[in-house]
């Protein structure tokens, strides 16, 4: 379970807001994008929710792990997003899901992908205590759930001594980087991070985001049609803009789904 305790030590858990499916999907998507190391050469929310639309994973007992395969290499990732009230997620016990675990997976780690969710599926076999996370009183009482997941996943795997010092090692290392908890917090500890959307029409552009700052830099930015037929990720105002996908329309409309981020 070592991308579990990866996203616990770097501050990819977060309290999901009160939402739907769909948006709680989206919130995680967009926290693994925002990785320096991710880029874009794949819109995650598009692909986890296409992945979603053909199989629902929720795996009961109040626990979802949406995931999306990539073709391109790079590390096992996850995100986890905890909802105190429990979404309808459509899951096959028909139960509200607390806990949301989305995966990235490179093609070439697909095995490590699924020996961590074997890991995963044990400890829930011997855990009864999922749903009560919905009572825990803050994120930090879930993180330190989660680690007891970790910790009962490592006790299965190695000696009881050696186990002890990891369980050990992991919590001072928690301790000594404290991350911020909150999604607002968490993005802006990786990146000022702002999806957005831009309608193309002739020479005109029409900014769709309640960032006024980002509107107003990239409505007066005066190369924004040849950044964007460039192809790459390019700078304007301080920001950092990235397309993830365009959608061409009749009369050379066009709208593109990108993101910013703002630098320093």
């Amino acid at each position: 379970m070592r991308s579990l305790l990866d996203a616990l030590q770097e501050g990819r858990l977060v309290e999901l807001p009160d939402s739907n499916k769909d948006e709680a999907l989206e919130i995680l998507a967009l926290l693994i994008e925002a990785i320096p190391d991710i880029g874009t050469k794949t819109d995650l929310v598009k692909a986890v929710r296409d992945r979603e639309g053909q199989f629902n994973t929720g795996i009961g007992k109040g626990v979802a792990v949406p995931h999306c395969r990539v073709n391109y290499s790079g590390e096992l990732l996850c995100a986890i997003g905890w909802s105190p009230g429990g979404i309808e997620y459509g899951s096959l016990d028909g139960k509200r899901v607390h806990l949301v675990v989305m995966y990235y997976v490179p093609d070439e780690l697909r095995n490590m992908y699924l020996k961590e969710i074997s890991g995963l599926a044990k400890v829930l076999e011997q855990d009864d205590s999922i749903e009560s996370m919905s009572q825990l009183p803050d994120i930090q009482s879930v993180r330190n759930h989660l680690l007891d997941w970790v910790s009962q996943a490592i006790n299965g795997a190695v000696p009881d001594a050696k186990a002890r010092m990891i369980q050990l090692d992991v919590r001072q290392s928690i301790l000594e980087n404290t991350v911020p908890q909150t999604l607002a917090a968490v993005i802006e500890n990786v990146a000022r991070f702002i999806p957005f959307k831009l309608i193309q029409f002739g020479d005109h552009h029409l900014i769709l985001t309640a960032d006024k700052a980002l509107v107003d830099t990239l409505e007066h930015s005066d190369d924004l049609k040849a950044n964007l037929n460039a192809g790459a990720d390019f700078d304007a105002g301080g920001y950092r803009i990235a397309v993830l996908s365009e959608t061409d329309y009749s009369h050379s409309r066009k709208m593109v789904d990108a993101v910013a981020y703002k630098k320093g």
